[in-house]
């Protein structure tokens, strides 16, 4: 019940969202992995994670900036496009680095190709994970999109006035309420204004 209240929230549906957009990039960028090593055996362990978690980084970046966090229109080159790629190449420096060390661990296990396929796939799953909250924080920052304010009237409450020592807190009104206040009371008394 209480993951059900969480999920009804805006950052409940956000998490929600960006774990959907997580694993649609895994599923892309492991099905281009095993392809590319598993089938076609193109290049060895770190250039296919190179390439495959390259490839998965555009879908993410898109759906990320427009289903999850709702931003629309030309993405901003230094406020958006390049803190996002950095922030990949960062990822696809540990997923290298865990594509290395699946390298090495097969080496020194004697692994067939289906065991090290398994391997590679695993490795890039744990630098994934490992990545996921650190990268949900920051796309959280880099995607907000800042409040408009209304252009209407607008009324509020101000610091107040002390009177029989409490605080009476005071009415305001915007100048478009002023002047439709105003109107109203011309109306009322007439021209001559209250007597």
């Amino acid at each position: 019940m209480r993951l059900w209240r969480v999920y009804h929230t805006p950052q409940g549906q956000k998490v929600f969202r960006y774990a959907i957009v997580s694993a649609v990039s895994a599923v892309i960028s492991f099905s281009i992995l095993t392809l590319v090593y598993g089938v076609l055996q193109l290049w060895t362990e770190v250039p296919c994670a190179l390439f495959s978690n390259i490839v998965s980084t555009v879908p993410n970046y898109f759906l990320n900036r427009r289903w999850v966090w709702g931003k629309s229109g030309p993405s901003h080159l230094w406020r958006e496009i390049v803190p996002f790629w950095v922030m990949s190449f960062l990822g696809i420096v540990l997923a290298l680095l865990t594509a290395s060390f699946a390298r090495h661990f097969s080496n020194a296990h004697d692994l067939g190709h289906v065991a090290r396929t398994v391997v590679i796939v695993g490795a890039n799953t744990a630098a994934f994970g490992i990545l996921w909250v650190l990268k949900f924080l920051i796309l959280n920052r880099l995607f907000r999109t800042l409040p408009v304010p209304d252009a209407g009237v607008t009324t509020g409450l101000t610091n107040g006035v002390q009177a029989g020592g409490g605080t009476v807190p005071i009415a305001v009104r915007s100048v478009g309420a002023e002047k439709a206040g105003s109107r109203a009371s011309d109306a009322t008394y007439g021209e001559r204004g209250p007597e």
